[in-house]
């Protein structure tokens, strides 16, 4: 028997979208990662689905690109205002779908809801440059909409990281497809969509189609869609990659991390072992910027390890529904038993459980490794779950050393009682983002957002200059008053 705990929305049942919702005789099962039960039922996408999406995008995105550059702020104005005014429409699904604490679905709302105010603002932008010209002639640089944008997003914060693909690309005029991850196709796509149709999207302008890896990679391959924006692991954007680099598409991944945190030796311990417990433990360790790496200096070590301990064993794991829950469960057990393999091979090679290392269900304790060895699979590799690694390093060379030998790059945070040297210290750090005297889990709407080596290539997400980037193409266009003569 089905049961819906989320918010009375029931437009998705059985459907997908296509500028409106549309019962299908497919249909994908929504599973709740807390309890295991089927909490709604929706439409599972095919080929033919795919097809009609696009010719149907193409149709509408050209009237769409069309139109005021207000009148497409007033939809996004719109949208941000309905999930502000009632943010659990969208909240009560991270809870149930994702399986996200209260605090966390709350956070990411609030994402989703700047998100759409920055892509508002963003459809007002300056687009273009005049160009110097040796000719008598007007010279301009425009950018223009690149037409129907692919989208692929993830589990783990589906709303906001559908929404900073969909919003800032709808606000400079194309069209999108999103296909959201299976296990969160509400939080994903189908509620945000509801959303964006209720204020005011024009239908046929976003398509919301729920599927798996088949769906995905027919996304890749279609001809009509020229770029596309994918979030996920790095294994899979290089898959990606190696599909649609032979057709030339334009090509944006936001990819894995396995992001340090390097606690100086004149760091607050007790300060710092709260900023590595939320870094590591937040949304039970399912982020991509998650802290998956501490590097702690030997003298501090014995200290920051002991206060992380309590941290760690001081919270709560348990039903996301109960707001004195701080951690909620894995999304599935494919991904908890992943996690707990990396931890038992750290323990079979020597390393120690200081806290955690157990699960009941989905439910994984927040745990602290010790003793590791610089190779272990569990320092080198992005784990995906609330598991805190700590080694220690003697010098500062040393230690930048260890964080750029990770094939990651996204996220890095330094913590210190000199914020200067610390500045500093960035220029020698191969990572999309540093954050002094903060944890590595951060992101604005209004930053360019993206990472370096394995954690993403092709562009970046959030701020103008990186949206326009990312969802446009630049044009040339000349201007003379009278034809131009030539010798012949």
């Amino acid at each position: 028997m089905t049961t819906t705990t989320g918010p009375a929305l029931t437009s998705w049942h059985g459907a997908l979208f296509d500028g409106a919702f549309r019962t299908v005789s497919r249909t994908l099962p929504v599973i709740s990662p807390a309890t295991g039960a089927t909490i709604d039922t929706v439409g599972a996408a095919g080929p033919e689905d795919l097809d009609r999406a696009v010719r149907s995008a193409l149709v509408a995105q050209r009237e769409w690109a069309a139109r005021t550059y207000d009148q497409r702020v007033a939809v996004l104005l719109r949208a941000a205002h309905l999930l502000g005014a009632d943010p659990d429409r969208l909240g009560s699904w991270l809870v149930a779908e994702a399986g996200s604490g209260r605090g966390k679905a709350a956070f990411e709302v609030g994402l989703v809801t700047s998100e759409l105010q920055e892509s508002a603002a963003l459809a007002s932008h300056p687009y273009g440059e005049i160009l110097r010209s040796g000719k008598p002639r007007f010279s301009v640089a425009r950018r223009v909409p690149v037409g129907v944008v692919g989208v692929i997003s993830p589990f783990n914060f589906p709303g906001i990281l559908s929404m900073r693909s969909v919003a800032p690309a709808l606000a400079v005029g194309n069209a999108v497809i999103l296909k959201p991850d299976p296990r969160t196709p509400i939080s994903g796509g189908l509620a945000l969509a509801e959303l964006l149709r209720e204020a005011g999207l024009p239908a046929g302008l976003l398509h919301v189609l729920p599927g798996g890896g088949e769906l995905g990679a027919a996304m890749v391959a279609h001809p009509r869609i020229p770029c596309l924006s994918f979030t996920g692991s790095t294994a899979a954007g290089r898959e990606i990659a190696a599909a649609a680099g032979p057709l030339l598409k334009k090509v944006h991944l936001e990819l894995g991390g396995n992001n340090a945190l390097l606690v100086l030796p004149d760091a607050d311990v007790q300060a710092a072992a709260s900023a590595g417990a939320w870094g590591s433990f937040l949304h039970q360790g399912q982020i991509c910027m998650t802290t998956g790496r501490h590097l702690v200096h030997t003298s501090i070590a014995d200290d920051y390890i002991a206060a992380l301990v309590r941290k760690a064993d001081n919270l709560s794991v348990g039903d996301p529904t109960d707001p004195a829950n701080a951690l909620g469960p894995i999304i599935d057990v494919r991904q908890r038993d992943r996690i707990h393999g990396l931890v038992t091979a750290a323990v079979e090679a020597g390393a120690t459980v200081s806290a955690g290392g157990q699960y009941t269900d989905l439910y994984y304790r927040p745990t602290v490794l010790t003793d590791l060895t610089i190779d272990s699979p569990a320092w080198t590799e992005e784990i995906f779950g609330p598991v805190a690694p700590v080694l220690t390093y003697e010098t500062v060379d040393e230690a930048v050393e260890i964080i750029n030998a990770s094939e990651y790059g996204l996220s890095v945070g330094i913590l210190t009682a000199d914020a200067f040297r610390a500045f500093e210290l960035a220029d020698r750090i191969d990572a999309g983002a540093v954050h002094v005297n903060d944890q590595t889990v951060d992101d604005e709407a209004p930053i360019p957002f993206g990472g370096l080596k394995a954690s993403g290539v092709g562009g970046r997400f959030g701020g103008p200059g990186a949206n326009l980037d990312t969802f446009t193409e630049t044009q040339w266009v000349t201007v003379q008053s009278e034809i131009q003569r030539y010798p012949f």
